[in-house]
């Protein structure tokens, strides 16, 4: 019984309703009451009265909520569901990041040699990074002391918690090593090696049946 009244104020929701939900989804502000009431050409009070109704059926069936910000009205997420929106911005963030060839040297730079200051970055790399460090910041990939009064190149910079996430790194510790990294180089250039030479003794061996 009790789940059939449930259901009943679910589907109660009326044209007013519906409108001023559908408005407050458009809305990128918190928008008033009185606001909604002069653009539906109602009253105020018939305004609150179909907030409170969408307010009430959002708690009961809903991922979402209404919240009254600066005197005005907002659809936002349901509280109880933070934890699985952030992670899902998180992945949404680092499925937007594109990195060059240069940003992810210069990453790599930064990575194993922090905090490291732009000079330092600049001569490691033997060119200007100044607009490939920016692309880094802007991306949540490095940071720096906001404390720091120092000129530009001497600035230290450092990887974030969001360059761990992204690369799948439980700490910076993670990282591979140099050593590591040279060896497995090595193993990949002696593979590239040996695909050569097969491919090289195939063109031999046929060549020489062509001949016969």
């Amino acid at each position: 019984m009790q789940q059939s009244e449930e259901n009943d104020a679910f589907e109660s929701m009326g044209l007013i309703e519906r409108q001023i939900e559908a408005l407050l989804f458009v809305s990128t502000q918190p928008v008033s009451s009185d606001e909604l009431a002069d653009h539906l050409g109602i009253s105020a009070k018939r305004a609150e009265e179909a907030i409170a109704s969408i307010k009430r059926n959002y708690e009961r069936h809903s991922g979402l909520t209404l919240l009254n910000v600066a005197g005005g009205w907002q659809m936002a997420t349901a509280p109880d569901l933070a934890d699985v929106v952030d992670s899902f911005s998180s992945y949404l963030s680092m499925q937007r990041i594109r990195l060059s060839r240069a940003a992810l040297e210069t990453l790599s730079v930064i990575a194993y040699n922090q905090p490291v200051t732009m000079a330092e970055i600049e001569e490691i790399r033997s060119v200007r990074c100044d607009r490939v460090v920016e692309t880094l910041l802007k991306n949540g990939l490095i940071d720096r002391p906001h404390r720091e009064n120092r000129k530009k190149s001497q600035r230290r910079y450092r990887t974030t918690d969001k360059f761990l996430e992204v690369f799948g790194l439980s700490s910076i510790s993670a990282l591979p090593t140099l050593d590591e990294l040279r060896e497995e180089q090595t193993e990949e250039e002696e593979g590239y090696d040996g695909i050569y030479q097969d491919e090289k003794q195939n063109d031999d061996t046929e060549s020489g049946e062509s001949e016969q």
